[in-house]
């Protein structure tokens, strides 16, 4: 047995090599675009007086979710603001926020089709096992592979690690949807497509929002562990702290880290639930809106399907009526 070897690395590595001769173009062409991106959106984000910025952040923190929060908030970036690590933390959230938004994009249309095709669902669900098995720094090794060191392999790899939570969770909330529901839409003479946009995504909403509260956080983990792979911000700091046991500088970068964490949770999380959250702007409108209210405009499309799961609402809950499942991660 000492002759035996599998040649796995070999063809691994000869498959590498095909990918980039025939497909160099499209990484260079990805690499270009997400490049830009995180580097607008923080040259924009670090062009702005740093006084603005924390009052929009804080003013986001208000309208959707409290007062409070939004103390919290300034409290918070001044923080960061006073520990030096402003750049950085813009930095960050910049590659987080493209990450996410990719990461959305490609995750919901998943999660739709998984719902709406149970054949596509088999297929899918071992792969997101498989995806949430690895562990974190395993993306790195292709993403470096194929983008080389910087940004971009960082957003790439958080991507991929944040996609498994939202598409398990709009999958989930795409068929926690009540059949009676549906089925009303059809007898409104809705299509698929509006019964889709009118009745299915505004019910699944929680569960959708849940999966992107998720997905955001994942990235934010990941984009800490991007800093291996050179990207700029909080994780390179911390891994230069590691590399030089910086205590001081862990402790500022790892206190930032986990600041921007707290913010973009209590952020994400109010979206999907905004009529409970009682100090919010946002949420004091909601819940002044009158129940089944019409919004006037009845000449749109899909007010067929809207109008349907609003008569269904109104109706008495059937026996076999269950309430829309929000999962957990």
């Amino acid at each position: 047995m000492d002759g035996f070897r599998i040649p796995i690395g070999e063809w691994a590595d000869a498959g590498v090599d095909w990918i980039r001769d025939t497909l160099g173009w499209l990484l260079s062409g990805v690499s270009a675009v997400v490049g830009w991106l995180v580097d607008a959106l923080a040259n924009a984000l670090l062009s702005l007086p740093i006084v603005a910025v924390i009052v929009v952040f804080a003013a986001l923190a208000w309208l959707l979710r409290s007062w409070r929060f939004a103390i919290g908030t300034v409290v918070g970036f001044v923080l960061i603001l006073g520990v030096g690590q402003w750049v950085t933390s813009m930095q960050t959230l910049a590659l987080v926020l493209v990450a996410a938004i990719i990461a959305v994009v490609i995750a919901v249309p998943l999660g739709i089709a998984a719902a709406r095709n149970d054949t596509f669902s088999a297929i899918l669900r071992p792969v997101l096992d498989l995806m949430q098995s690895m562990p974190a720094f395993v993306y790195l090794i292709p993403a470096i592979v194929f983008f080389s060191i910087g940004v971009v392999p960082g957003v790439v790899a958080t991507v991929i690690f944040a996609l498994p939570p939202g598409v398990r969770l709009t999958e989930l909330g795409i068929r926690g949807v009540d059949s009676e529901t549906v089925e009303a839409g059809h007898a409104f003479g809705a299509t698929p497509g509006q019964i889709l946009r009118g009745v299915q995504l505004p019910l699944a909403m929680p569960s959708i929002m849940a999966g992107i509260n998720q997905l955001i956080m994942l990235a934010l983990s990941m984009a800490v562990i991007a800093g291996i792979a050179g990207a700029d911000g909080l994780g390179k700091e911390i891994v230069q702290a590691m590399s030089t046991v910086d205590i001081a500088k862990g402790v500022e970068a790892g206190l930032s880290v986990v600041i921007l964490a707290v913010y973009l949770d209590r952020l994400t999380g109010a979206l999907g639930a905004l009529k409970n959250q009682r100090g919010s702007l946002l949420g004091a409108i909601a819940r002044r809106r009158t129940p089944g209210q019409k919004g006037g405009d009845a000449s749109h499309p899909q007010d067929a399907a809207q109008d349907a799961a609003t008569e269904a609402e109104r109706e008495q809950a059937s026996p076999r009526r269950a309430p829309i499942a929000t999962g957990g991660i």
